[in-house]
């Protein structure tokens, strides 16, 4: 089975085992009743079984809907409340003096000198302060007239460039009431992407912070010419000569002091109506220049009211923590439910995020242990490092306490896939792994690109919580599909949400068909109120990525590859995009090799390549530094981490590891890899090689790896 593939090996004695099996066997058969009768499982196993979406009709690629939305998709989750403005102001006057938005103040910085001479920045933290529903609402509507004063009219563009942090929400909130567009732009996308955005959208200002305006933005500001106004949210930046003139830097208390003495008296008629333009999201998307997604306020409404069906007893006792990015809309509909139910956020970066995080100073707290959420967001990246983590400390344990996690875990895993809770283990065994993320989770949410069903199994063993894995796109408000939280399956992103539908459509060319045997298989299209209205000035992608049935209901088609299982839910196939056809017709699923692989402990990203010229599929492929060092230990290859990955012996090495996963994986023998290229260096956003989800961005990985691609397929290289 498959929870047999995932388990853990162990090296214990077999007739100890059968005695510890026989303990097991005795607890399990003394606990069952008692916990079957008093925890409530019933319910949650009967849960776990029914159908959770059905078609709407019988005819083959009829469009799957929510059990609970079968006659009408969701679309408003208050009455009359259609805009954001009212969503905010309706959370406002309901939870009016409880915490929203937390920030932790910084106590100390200091520079920490490495053994390589490197400089690290290291801070210590103190406690989070809080922003009641209140104060966020009063610093919203004083900046929001703030900007009117500067000139800012209702639906024109205003840029936000900036990290994850209280006043990106603060200003967002501004523009939601006073129907500015806002345009969001990722603080990793690079200087020729983000010029792009900012004169594509004919932006005046830009809302931004003192450390992306010195390391960004002064590069870049001279190829802005419309660009007015730059306003600062964390204070006054030092003015540097170099500065095109007519350009003026504010800072946002400035701007929020010119609002509060504004004159508002013809205010009311700049609200905004429900298909008005909320915000233009810049996708870096995995190819080319990014696009701008044009989202309406009743486009985002929708895609939370979807979003809250599937996150059960939300409120006021919850806790988020922010640390994506918020120009990402996994982040900005995660914080934007959190908002409209009473949820605290507290705010985060990946850098702090935890104790042994890259800026938290040795012995000080990073935010998740002072912050102890109940609530997360991940991208697939992070809880795949956090695996890694774990299990190289389990294999740094003794024998004796290695042994005995390995047992609780492949015990749990046996438990879980039964629809079962093990109390004695989460107690005595994962609470201290349980801690690492500050010991009260109690879901977490997970999107951006699929999860490894080990590490999925991973996260709900060790923290004790259900992985809620979704699936949607910018192009769908990030609404699309998420797993239910009693849904302890893997593999699998879930049932549409009750805000939308989906169906699959032939795709000849890859050989998928919505009348095929088991499962209907085919590229996903997602229907509903929560499909935008399309690229900002890009109509021919529009028209290619939209389309509108004779109901006038808009169609997002993905490019993705699903099939739908018995009980309505969702499971990601395939790409179009990936499918390569080799020299000799085969064709090869990048993604499908690349999922196959990447779980290795040896690998911490890899990229498949294939050409249509040659008969093999190579790879790219950033090692773990660790397990590599070790593989060249036991092999007595002596060197530096460069030589140990430029050295074609260990490249030998390595790709019989991916060999052996991938036959382990049913991959066909013409779509694993023959020739690798170990990379030393890793994939960041910050490369360009990967977008802020930690998705390949395979046009820039060609080009990055060019030479290397004509060497590994024989072609003469200067």
């Amino acid at each position: 089975s498959q929870a047999d593939k995932m388990k853990l090996k162990h090296n214990i004695n077999p007739i100890l085992l059968q005695f510890i099996n026989f303990i097991i066997l005795v607890y399990s058969f003394v606990t069952y009743i008692p916990w079957y009768i008093f925890s409530g499982s019933r319910q949650v196993i009967a849960k776990a079984k029914q159908v959770k979406a059905k078609p709407v009709n019988s005819k083959p690629g009829a469009a799957y809907r929510s059990v609970n939305s079968l006659h009408c998709l969701a679309s408003v989750l208050y009455p009359g409340c259609d805009t954001l403005d009212k969503v905010f102001k309706y959370a406002k006057t309901k939870f009016k003096d409880k915490k929203l938005l937390g920030t932790r103040e910084i106590l100390k910085e200091e520079d920490e000198i490495q053994p390589s001479g490197k400089v690290f920045k290291k801070v210590i933290l103190g406690k989070y302060t809080w922003l009641s529903y209140e104060d966020v609402y009063i610093k919203a509507v004083n900046f929001g007239n703030g900007l009117a004063v500067l000139g800012q009219q209702p639906k024109t563009n205003i840029a936000i460039f900036c990290e994850t942090r209280a006043e990106w929400m603060i200003a967002a909130q501004a523009c939601f009431m006073c129907n500015y567009q806002l345009v969001t732009l990722y603080a990793t996308l690079g200087g020729p992407a983000i010029v792009h955005g900012l004169n594509e959208t004919e932006v005046t200002t830009i809302i931004t912070s003192k450390e992306l305006m010195q390391t960004k933005l002064k590069e870049i500001v001279s190829q802005v010419p419309l660009l007015r106004h730059i306003i600062t949210v964390d204070g006054k930046p030092t003015t540097w000569s170099e500065f095109p003139k007519g350009v003026i830097v504010h800072t946002m208390a400035s701007v929020q002091a010119m609002g509060a003495k504004a004159d508002t008296g013809n205010k009311q008629q700049a609200r905004p109506v429900p298909s008005d333009i909320a915000v233009i999201m810049y996708t870096s998307g995995s190819t080319g220049v990014p696009k701008g997604v044009m989202i309406s306020h009743c486009n985002i409404i929708a895609g939370i009211t979807g979003m809250i069906e599937r996150i059960p007893n939300l409120g006021e006792k919850d806790i988020y923590i922010g640390y994506l990015p918020l120009a990402h809309v996994l982040e900005l509909s995660a914080e934007l439910v959190c908002l409209s139910h009473g949820c605290r956020i507290g705010y985060s970066s990946p850098q702090t995020l935890a104790d042994q995080s890259s800026k938290i100073k040795k012995g000080s707290k990073g935010d998740v242990t002072t912050l102890k959420p109940t609530l997360m967001a991940a991208v697939p990246e992070i809880m795949d490092r956090l695996y890694k983590n774990v299990m190289n400390k389990v294999n740094e344990m003794t024998t004796f306490q290695r042994n005995l996690f390995i047992l609780a875990y492949n015990y749990k895993m046996e438990q879980i896939s039964k629809g079962y809770t093990t109390p004695l283990c989460d107690s005595l065994i994962f609470r201290k792994v349980r801690m690492l993320l500050g010991g009260k989770i109690r879901i977490l949410l997970c999107g951006g690109a699929p999860l490894s069903a080990a590490t999925q199994r991973f996260m709900n063993i060790c923290f004790c919580c259900p992985v809620g894995q979704g699936y949607g796109l910018t192009e769908s408000s990030g609404a699309g599909t998420i797993m239910e939280v009693w849904d302890y399956t893997t593999g699998r992103v879930g049932a549409p949400l009750v805000c939308c539908e989906i169906k699959l459509m032939n795709w000849e060319e890859g050989g998928y068909y919505n009348t095929d045997k088991p499962y209907p298989r085919g590229e996903i299209l997602i229907g509903g109120p929560n499909v935008t209205v399309g690229y900002y000035k890009n109509e021919v992608r529009t028209r290619k990525d939209f389309s509108v049935d004779e109901n006038g209901q808009r169609w997002l088609h993905t490019g993705d590859i699903g099939e739908f299982h018995q009980d309505g839910c969702l499971k990601i196939i395939d790409r179009k995009k990936d499918l390569v056809k080799l020299q000799a017709g085969e064709y090869v699923s990048l993604g499908k090799v690349e999922a196959a692989l990447k779980s290795l402990p040896l690998v911490d990203n890899i990229c498949a390549y294939a050409s249509s010229f040659h008969s093999y599929v190579i790879g790219f492929v950033v090692p773990n530094q660790k397990e590599l060092a070790e593989l060249a230990r036991k092999k007595g290859f002596k060197g530096t981490w460069e030589e140990i990955c430029n050295s074609p012996e260990i490249e030998k090495e390595v790709l019989k590891v991916l060999a052996e996963a991938a036959m382990a994986a049913n991959l066909e023998k013409f779509e694993i890899p023959v020739k690798i290229r170990l990379s030393p260096d890793p994939w960041t956003p910050e490369t360009g090689l990967v977008t802020d989800a930690f998705k390949l961005k395979r046009k820039e990985l060609t080009a990055y790896y060019q030479t290397d691609i004509d060497r590994l397929y024989g072609k003469n290289v200067k």
